[in-house]
């Protein structure tokens, strides 16, 4: 299928999952092997546990992220991207390389959109 003939149904699945606060940056240190959780949440520092717990769940869920429990003393949990999850790899460095371009740190989105245009 081209991506002219995307069905608006599956495009915007993908935008519920992908485009959900804080999943981007929660899958940024998977994508560079698996991580425990505390590694996870340091990433990313304003992500408050429960809400980290609850997206991991949804990324399970949605076959994104695989979590491995092993049997150790003590025990010890991490996450894994799967195949699926490795595929969005050159869709968040597309994100990246969108926000360098066009977003700063220092501005809302807004006013550095109508700085751009000359306003």
């Amino acid at each position: 299928m081209d991506p002219g003939e995307t069905c608006p149904a599956q495009y915007e699945a993908a935008m519920d999952v992908i485009g959900k606060k804080w999943t981007g940056l929660i899958l940024k240190p998977l994508m560079e092997g698996p991580r425990r959780f505390t590694e996870i949440s340091s990433y990313v520092p304003r992500l408050s546990d429960r809400l980290l717990s609850q997206r991991l769940q949804e990324l399970e869920g949605k076959d994104i992220v695989e979590r491995r429990v092993y049997d150790e003393r003590p025990v010890r949990v991490e996450y894994v991207l799967t195949d699926k999850g490795r595929d969005l790899r050159g869709v968040l460095e597309a994100i990246v390389m969108w926000a360098d371009r066009w977003e700063t740190a220092d501005t809302p989105a807004t006013a550095t959109a109508t700085s751009r245009k000359g306003a």
